[in-house]
Formats: C-alpha cells, structure tokens, sequence
C-alpha cells in the first residue's frame, strides 16, 4: 500500500492560497532594474501573444484584442500568433480598423496573400521607416520564426528581433543561437529583442542564458502567463546597449485578462541611449552588468 504524502498545509486553508501564489510569483520573477528618470521622449514598446484571438473564456474574438492593443498605446508593437496556425494561415485581425484606432501599421512580413506575420510573429509600427527586412526560420521540433526588421528613427538606426521560441528547453537553446549568429553579422546596432520566448527559469538553468554577452543578466522578468493568474515570466523584452529598454511591466487590465491567454508586457525605449558615448552606469556593447545573485539561484 502506498502512503501519500501529506498536501501542504497551505491547501487546507483557501485564504493562503493567495499568499501562497504570491510567493511563487515573486521566486519566479527576478527583479526589475531600472536606472533613474524615463525621459518624455522614450517610445513605448510592446509585445503580446494573442493566442489566435481566442480568450480565457474559449471566445473567439478579435475585436477584443483589438481593443487591448489600442490600450497599450505602443509605438512599437510585436504580436504572436496573428495567422491561423493550420489549413490556411490567414490573419484574425482586421489591421486596418487597428491602424485607424492606434496609428500602427503593419510591417509586409507575410509570404502568403492574406497572412499578417511569419510563422504568427507580426510587427506593427507607429514610428520609424523600415530599411532592412529578414525572416528567420528557427530550428526546433516545431514550425518556429523570428523576423528581424531593420528601422530607421530620428535617433538614428534600430534592429527589431520579435520571435516566438519553442516549448522544450533544447529547442529554445537551438533558437537563441541562431538569432545570435545572424546578430552577429551587424555587431553594435541598437537591438531590441522580444516576443513570447517561453521561458521561466532564471540563472544557469535559463535557455536564454547565452543572451547575457549582448543583452545584460537574462534573469526571469514581470509574469505574463496565464493571464488570469500571472505566475510564469514567459514573454519578454531586451535591449542593447545597456539601458535601452526601461520600465518593462505587464498591461494587466481587465480586458486584457480575458482577451488572451498571455499578458501584453510592455516598457519604454530610451532613445538617448542609443548612439550615446558609454557613461557611468551604462554599459558598451559586448559587456554587461554583474549578474544579480537572486537571478543566479536557480
């Protein structure tokens, strides 16, 4: 006869149970770093996995996650699964009623007549002009993409990388090093990275951890998923040279909640950093900050 263990205490008594999650959240996530005053000018950046417009409540409904999206008010917004993932991978959302709501304009990413993005991964823009476009097919055990689109901004030239990895942890490896090899083809452009890259751990155990040279300590960030209990870090957002992104959160409204199984996670892009001579508290290219000790117990 098998003896079971014993549930946990807290499992006995629903009102922990909060504090419970809480606590899981908090051990989940690493700590949010930012580094003093975000200026007025920084554009606001985004991503968000639409889950094929399908919500928490098994609702089919585009016109919601329109709705969020007019919420974030990004500059630059990245989107997962945007097309029908089998049969004929059409785009769910209407992206003209979105550019007449936001302003944000879809990047021609699509090889299909009637898609929005490349394997789901779709880019819209408010700012900026598009000077370079690439779609990588990333290896792995299922059809993953990333694409990476090239801008140019009044500060100056931006890389955008938006992909969306795999589910097992060697395959998302696999995808983490084909982006680099191909960033490394244009090493010092200001890049921002980001997308649902289903990943949680933090520390040594992360897929992600081979980012740190480029993009700074890869520790787990604000949780996204699921979005009705955010528990697991799985969507986010890097920036190169060091400082380039601040303020990275989780939209968490309502809808927000309901419209997807993911949170949007958003942050603002300090564009002052982008082409600035490295300072106190800044770092070059190729260098990053000590690795917090909390991101490194893993």
């Amino acid at each position: 006869m098998r003896i079971s263990e014993p549930a946990p205490l807290w499992l006995n008594r629903p009102a922990a149970i909060p504090r419970a999650l809480a606590r899981l959240r908090r051990s989940l996530g690493g700590p949010v770093h930012d580094h003093g005053p975000i200026p007025a000018s920084a554009l606001r950046v985004a991503s968000y996995n639409v889950h094929k417009c399908v919500g928490t409540d098994k609702r089919f409904d585009p016109a919601r996650v329109a709705e969020v999206i007019a919420e974030l008010d990004a500059d630059i917004l990245a989107l997962q699964e945007v097309d029908r993932r089998f049969g004929r991978r059409t785009g769910l959302l209407d992206m003209e009623a979105v550019e007449r709501r936001t302003g944000l304009r879809l990047v021609p990413i699509s090889t299909t007549p009637d898609g929005q993005g490349w394997h789901g991964n779709a880019l819209l823009l408010r700012v900026g002009r598009v000077t370079g476009l690439r779609r990588l097919a990333l290896p792995g055990g299922e059809p993953r993409g990333a694409i990476v689109v090239d801008l140019h901004l009044p500060a100056g030239p931006l890389r955008v990388v938006a992909a969306h990895f795999g589910l097992l942890r060697r395959h998302r490896s696999q995808q983490v090093a084909a982006i680099l090899a191909l960033l490394a083809e244009t090493e010092g452009l200001p890049t921002v990275m980001l997308g649902d890259l289903n990943e949680w751990r933090p520390g040594r155990r992360s897929s992600l951890k081979a980012l740190e040279p480029s993009f700074g300590a890869a520790h787990a960030g604000t949780a996204t998923f699921p979005s009705r209990m955010p528990l697991l870090p799985l969507d986010r957002i890097f920036g190169r040279p060091f400082g380039l992104i601040r303020g990275a959160g989780a939209h968490e409204t309502p809808l927000a909640r309901l419209a997807s199984d993911h949170l949007p996670l958003k942050a603002r892009l300090d564009l002052s950093v982008m082409h600035a001579p490295a300072v106190h508290g800044t770092m070059p290219h190729g260098h990053r900050p000590a690795a917090d000790p909390s991101a490194e117990a893993a």
